[in-house]
């Protein structure tokens, strides 16, 4: 599951002896609370370095994008976005974190810049996309749909439990069993701190950086951006909407922390421009009502066979 580095924080002052306030003097308060949160902000800014440093092990391979973008690849490129578009249904449907479909993306495109599909578009992708979608939400959320009930959005194939699992096996290995990602979910929040330390638009920030990756994640000319620049630049979009912070510059944006690359955050940030302002908004998917089982759920083989024969005549199931 993934976690907001600011717990942290929280997680330290719990720590703390509760003692009686007469036991120190007002001064000595007021210097041990500065220094905890001095050294608390050093260990924080120690973690994102260290995200820095490593996000470029979790990014799909440098020709991936190149790829996804030439003339040829049209049809790869739009299935991969159909897949997506699947994906956010999902997310819609479960209520899942918005980093469980971040990730799900992530695991795909790292698998796909690895390995070659027998077709780029059909049964393959489709069986893909459930599978990274569902370790992504093992490792993003508390409760889990089963293999069954994770499909129920708009899908041409059902796939049978024991072949999902077996394409689990695959991505797992594929990825070097390298499942927790550096995305730009792992910075927005620090980021947001640094462009406003006030705290007054932090929640602001956070939420509109949210929705942008959401429209983004869809989009292959931003895979040639590490995750630390793609948050830097969509905190810094969500900040030039806020007058009181429009003095920000990218000077400021690259000093929120070590290792930051101004022209990749200057080259996502000139991109999000003009994809953002043509976003436009879309409507919540409809579903149909449906019993959802969890993980913990045990589905017997009669069931199994029940759920797929009352499917058949308008869904094929592969084995």
């Amino acid at each position: 599951m993934s976690f907001s580095l600011f717990d942290e924080e929280n997680c330290y002052s719990d720590l703390l002896c509760d003692e009686d306030s007469g036991s120190f003097g007002n001064d000595d308060d007021d210097d041990v609370n500065s220094s905890r949160c001095e050294i608390d902000l050093e260990l924080l800014e120690e973690v994102i370095t260290g995200f820095v440093e490593i996000e470029g092990e979790y990014v799909p391979r440098s020709e991936y994008s190149s790829m996804l973008s030439a003339v040829d690849s049209i049809d790869a490129a739009s299935a991969r976005e159909f897949a997506i578009d699947w994906m956010i249904k999902v997310h819609s449907f479960y209520s899942f974190q918005p980093s469980t479909v971040y990730l799900s993306v992530n695991y795909m495109d790292r698998f796909l810049s690895a390995r070659c599909l027998p077709e780029t578009n059909g049964w393959p992708l489709q069986l893909l996309s459930v599978a990274c979608l569902s370790l992504a939400a093992k490792i993003e959320e508390l409760l889990v749909p089963s293999l069954l009930d994770i499909q129920a959005e708009s899908v041409k194939f059902i796939f049978q439990p024991r072949t999902v699992c077996r394409m689990e096996i695959l991505v797992l290995t594929t990825l070097d069993w390298k499942l927790r990602s550096v995305t730009p979910f792992h910075f927005i929040d620090f980021f947001a701190s640094k462009a406003d330390s006030t705290g007054g638009f932090v929640g602001y920030l956070v939420t509109r950086a949210t929705q942008i990756m959401l429209v983004i994640v869809r989009e292959t000319k931003f895979l040639e951006y590490w995750p630390s620049s793609v948050a830097a630049a969509v905190i810094y979009y969500g900040a030039k909407e806020i007058p009181s912070l429009s003095y920000i510059n990218f000077g400021n944006v690259v000093s929120w922390c070590n290792g930051l690359n101004q022209d990749q955050i200057v080259g996502c940030y000139k991109l999000l421009q003009g994809i953002v302002a043509n976003a436009y908004e879309t409507k919540p998917p409809k579903v149909l009502p449906q019993l959802r089982v969890m993980a913990r759920t045990v589905v017997s083989s009669s069931d199994s066979s029940s759920s797929s024969s009352s499917s058949s005549n308008k869904r094929r199931k592969l084995e």
